[in-house]
């Protein structure tokens, strides 16, 4: 079976390359082709994967290339982890954010948007090609903003595009933990919302929801990631565990500040990491190791990795007072399972449950109907599927009520404009689409971040039309 990464040069490949050698089943990955715009980043990656690979048998065979329509034909799956504009683009969208006191997170917010105005039309072309090269392929899409990206590929590949993300894993997988849970696998959750935007609502151990067990109990109500940034009385309230991105919405004004105060913005921090490992092995080193140490691009990798997973969301750690990171909290297990589990089952027909990133309803729904009232057939949701040869098929969930529901129709207005901008090329559909988010307070603000955005990112040229 061949697997082809899109974004190959990317920093996170070798997770997924680390998932398929551990993968020994019949009709696994045999052929991995890599595809980037940059050669020198997918040199270094391939040293990366050669050093892992360095002492397994049968490992998957690894192609690099910057030929998109090469690297697309055969392939049996498509993965697709671009980053338009690359980490440069990050820190722009978040220093333009915050000049104007907004929050210029890559997936929330102002940020999310400009990153979704440049790339829609990338993700739009990527899949056309996929329609036309590779008809029988399936797309799982990691692009962020991971729901609108997955949203306007299925425009054209239908229900054969699935987004993927590690949060929902995530936030299941420590509540089943800090409860006790003998086999998380085995539990039913009750996850819905949008990307970066769902609620954990119940936890079923043998069709008995545990959820209440953890709002009853201070200490366990603390002790894992979500309880600390949110606090345990803010989370008794909604009664519902919120995906660790709700605390920009939740405590916005706190999260604004941390980021104005800190000495680098995220975007800025892993753009300066990131850059030191690239260079250092396009010289032909790996730092902090001997010229062609055998082992050193791997190991460098891994030191780079390591300081990038503690640092992950530290000014919301620190606004909230939540301190470092448990080291539960750093161990692996995250999007590159997810993507592993999916390509099995539908590959092998082996059916399993994954919270996916698919559309509200049409043929994927086994009633035929919308897994969320409050959204369109057409909007792309993240929920819990069963997952088969067939593709994915989104379970019933809870409904949304109350703010869940304003929240995420709100914020899936603001995408429905985002894809009406990359579509026509229209100024006041990206004017709208910032004025309409929960986190810009102002219709001036957003004519001035599109003006802002568009002087730094090129990219951004193509919304001419008004």
């Amino acid at each position: 079976m061949r697997l082809t990464i899109l974004g190959g040069g990317g920093f996170r490949v070798p997770l997924v390359y680390g998932a398929l050698l551990r993968d020994r089943a019949e009709g696994r990955v045999t052929r991995l082709t890599l595809y980037d715009l940059d050669p020198a980043r997918l040199a270094a990656i391939a040293r990366v994967l050669k050093d892992q690979a360095a002492h397994v048998e049968d490992a998957p065979e690894v192609t690099v290339t910057t030929d998109l329509d090469e690297a697309l034909r055969g392939a049996d799956f498509v993965f697709s982890a671009i980053r338009v504009g690359g980490l440069a683009g990050r820190a722009a969208d978040e220093r333009i954010a915050l000049a104007e006191g907004v929050l210029g997170q890559e997936t929330v917010g102002a940020g999310g948007i400009a990153y979704g105005l440049r790339t829609v039309p990338v993700a739009v072309d990527i899949a056309r090609r996929v329609a036309r090269l590779a008809p029988d392929a399936w797309v799982i899409n990691f692009t962020n903003p991971a729901g609108l990206v997955t949203e306007a590929m299925s425009r054209h590949l239908g229900e054969r595009v699935i987004g993927i993300c590690d949060s929902p894993v995530g936030l299941a997988r420590r509540v089943a933990r800090t409860l006790g849970v003998a086999d998380p696998a085995a539990a039913r959750i009750d996850y819905v919302g949008l990307n970066h935007l769902g609620w954990l609502r119940g936890l079923y151990v043998d069709d008995r929801d545990v959820l209440p067990q953890l709002f009853a109990d201070d200490a366990r109500l603390t002790s894992f990631e979500e309880g600390r940034l949110f606090g345990a009385d803010w989370l008794r309230s909604l009664g519902s565990v919120p995906n660790e991105y709700l605390h920009y919405y939740y405590f916005n004004r706190e999260a604004v500040a941390a980021y104005q105060q800190a000495e680098q913005t995220r975007g800025a921090f892993l753009h300066d990491q990131q850059a030191r490992f690239y260079d250092a092995l396009a010289a032909g080193a790996a730092p902090g190791a001997g010229q062609g140490a055998p082992g050193a691009a791997w190991d460098a990798w891994d030191r780079t990795r390591a300081e990038r997973e503690a640092t992950y969301m530290a000014e919301n750690r620190e606004a909230a007072g939540a301190g470092e990171r448990a080291a539960d909290d750093l161990a692996s297990g995250g999007y590159e399972y997810v993507a592993l589990a999916l390509m099995r089952a539908v590959a092998r027909d082996e059916s399993t449950t994954l919270i996916l990133n698919v559309r509200n309803g049409g043929r994927a729904h086994p009633e035929g109907g919308r897994v969320l009232d409050v959204l369109d057939e057409t909007a792309v949701v993240e929920v819990p599927c069963q997952v088969d040869a067939t593709g994915a098929h989104p379970l019933a969930v809870s409904q949304l009520t109350g703010h869940e529901a304003g929240l995420v129709a709100a914020v899936k207005a603001v995408e429905r404009c985002v894809l009406a901008a990359g579509e026509s090329g229209s100024r006041r559909e990206a004017v709208k689409a910032f004025a309409l988010h929960p986190l810009v307070d102002s219709v001036q603000v957003a004519r001035r971040l599109l003006e802002g955005y568009r002087g730094a990112h090129p990219g951004l040229g193509y919304l001419r039309k008004d």
